[in-house]
């Protein structure tokens, strides 16, 4: 298992940078869809959320990759889009889109893993490889992915709203 995924790992190491690039451009075309498809329709909150994980995800790109601190630049990254997520929400909001939800829990991921690989690389620096890594070099791109689909499709795929109203005990339903 430990050799299955460190040579996932390295392989997704060897294109990292490709895949920061097609997840960006994914980005791009998540907003560029969804703005033709909002036009002459009351909500635009997807159009909205598409263009802040468009932008979020473009500066991002400007991280130089051979800083020591890259992951930290990475969780911030994603912490401070999480909080203009939940600002848009305040401010412009009205209607509280599936792709809400799953960019808060995507981000919020992705912050966890971030965070996990800065504390393992820099502060507590370990030299072999370890299963942390792999993991993080599955779940990271994947949730990028899934944050993307769920933007285009507005659809729970995973069942997280669901999964929200019965922890809540809510009858309502977020806006398909």
């Amino acid at each position: 298992m430990d050799s299955n995924l460190e040579s996932i790992f390295l392989s997704l190491a060897e294109i990292g940078d490709l895949l920061g690039i097609f997840i960006t451009w994914l980005f791009v075309f998540t907003f560029l869809y969804n703005l033709s498809a909002a036009i002459n329709k009351p909500d635009n909150s997807r159009t909205q959320l598409s263009f802040i994980m468009m932008i979020s995800y473009t500066l991002t790109l400007y991280i130089y990759a051979y800083t020591p601190s890259v992951y930290l630049q990475l969780f911030a990254f994603d912490v401070a889009t999480i909080i203009v997520i939940f600002i848009w929400r305040k401010c412009f909001g009205k209607i509280i889109s599936i792709g809400f939800y799953y960019l808060i829990v995507g981000l919020t991921t992705n912050a966890i893993f971030f965070m996990a690989m800065h504390i393992d690389t820099i502060i507590q620096p370990y030299d072999g490889y370890w299963w942390l890594w792999g993991v993080y070099g599955l779940v990271v791109p994947l949730v990028d992915l899934t944050m993307a689909l769920v933007l285009i499709v507005n659809k729970d795929i995973l069942g997280l709203v669901k999964l929200k109203n019965v922890m809540l005990n809510r009858k309502t339903q977020a806006v398909m």
